[in-house]
Order: C-alpha cells, then sequence, then structure tokens
C-alpha cells in the first residue's frame, strides 16, 4: 500500500496543474497561480515521501516529470497565452495572413506554448544529469512556473498598458526559455549542515525574500526568482575567479 502513497501525491500535483491551465485559459491568473503554489507544494513532498518509505520507482520519477510538466510547463504557458491575448500587438502585426481571416498579431499568443516544451526538455535533462544532486544546471521549472504566474498576477494591468508590452513578454519568454536548458549552475535550498560556512549563499538568499515580498506583494514571488538566478551567476562567476587565482 506505501508504494503508492508517493504515486498519489504526484497525481495531486499533476491535477493541480490541470487545474491550473483551466483557470489561466479563462483568464483567472490569479486562482491558476495558487494552484501552481498547491502543485509545488505536492512536488516537494512526493520526492520526500517515496525517499522515506523507501519506495522510489523508474515509474514515479516518470510520472513526476509528467506532472511537472503540466503544472510548472503547461499551465504558467497557459498564463502568458491569457495575458498576451488580451494585448495591443504592435501595429506591423496587424494585417491578415495571406489566404486566411487571421492577423498575424492572432498568432503571437500561441508561442507561448513553446514554453511548455522547453520545460519539458529541461525535466527530461534533468533525470538524465547526474549533477544535479545538490544542485540545478539551468533553471528548474517551479521556479520558472512561479516567475511568470506572480510577474503576471501582480502587474497585469501595468503590462495592458505598456507599449511594445507584447514584445517584451514574448522576447522575456524565449530568454526564461533558454535559462531552463541552459549551462548554467543555479544552486539549491539543499543544506548539508546547518552552519552558516558553506551556506552563505542559501542563507543570504532566504533572508532577502521576507524583504522583497513585503515590499513588492504577490510580484515579489517574480522578483525573488530574478534575484536567485542573479545571485546564482555572480556565485558561480566568483567562484571560476577563485579556482583561477
Amino acid at each position: 500500500m506505501k508504494k503508492h502513497i508517493p504515486n498519489t501525491i504526484t497525481c495531486c500535483n499533476l491535477i493541480s496543474g490541470c487545474l491550473a491551465t483551466v483557470f489561466a485559459l479563462y483568464g483567472d491568473a490569479s486562482v491558476a497561480l495558487l494552484w501552481i503554489v498547491i502543485g509545488a507544494v505536492f512536488d516537494f513532498f512526493d520526492g520526500m515521501t517515496a525517499r522515506l518509505l523507501h519506495v522510489s520507482s523508474p515509474i514515479g520519477k516518470e510520472l513526476d516529470s509528467l506532472a511537472d510538466d503540466v503544472t510548472f510547463g503547461v499551465a504558467p504557458s497557459a498564463i502568458l497565452f491569457s495575458q498576451l491575448a488580451v494585448m495591443d500587438a504592435p501595429s506591423m502585426l496587424q494585417h491578415p495572413l495571406p489566404g486566411t481571416g487571421l492577423m498575424w498579431a492572432d498568432l503571437l499568443p500561441y508561442l507561448a506554448f513553446i514554453m511548455a516544451a522547453f520545460s519539458a526538455l529541461r525535466l527530461a535533462k534533468f533525470n538524465l544529469d547526474e549533477r544535479q544532486a545538490m544542485g540545478f544546471i539551468g533553471l528548474p521549472t517551479p521556479a520558472n512556473a512561479l516567475f511568470w504566474g506572480a510577474l503576471i498576477v501582480g502587474t497585469h494591468r501595468w503590462l495592458d498598458q505598456l507599449p511594445g508590452g507584447v514584445l517584451t513578454l514574448i522576447i522575456m519568454m524565449f530568454f526564461s526559455c533558454y535559462l531552463l536548458v541552459s549551462e548554467i549552475p543555479m544552486f539549491a535550498l539543499k543544506f548539508k549542515h546547518w552552519g552558516w560556512k558553506g551556506n552563505e549563499v542559501r542563507y543570504l538568499f532566504l533572508l532577502s525574500c521576507l524583504p522583497l515580498l513585503l515590499f513588492f506583494g504577490i510580484t515579489g514571488i517574480a522578483v525573488i526568482i530574478a534575484w536567485y538566478i542573479c545571485l546564482s551567476v555572480v556565485t558561480q562567476r566568483l567562484k571560476i575567479n577563485n579556482e583561477q587565482q
């Protein structure tokens, strides 16, 4: 019986991602983000439960990746799709496609789902990459999903009025796709011990999260993810410089 518990939790993650996608497509990004957060909680506990019960299995690993791509790939893509669909595209794209009744601008929102494909590629690489035991290579899919959900929920009114907002979001989306599959090392919040030495970056990051949330509100989640990326890049650069000296 206990061998089914982690997979059941993983399925709860997948269902959370499905619900997030539905709410996103109906234009309710706030509820969609809530379900992504709930999915992230289930994602945290399924692996922990499997290790505690000693029931890790290949099927659990595959199911986890499938659930993660729905919750952290398809759902944030749907949030971005809905946001792009209500924004004004550049005037240069406001003319019909040859032989159709569609405008070029009508196709732009669908580019959002490229992020779901890159999330799947990121998850597949993670399953095969043995270097990611205590850290990550590339941006983790939950971080990417939380960034996009929080960004759009917190700034959608401002985005609606932003000149060139559609192209800005699309460029940002392609950059996040790059980060998902990049070779950039990023730290994980995994502690071998609780002392300060060796965990300086992790503690610095955690201590900065609360002020950012208090100052920026829900948008603070997106700011925290951006700070996480910057801190990872700076830490890696300092490490390389120290090794070269």
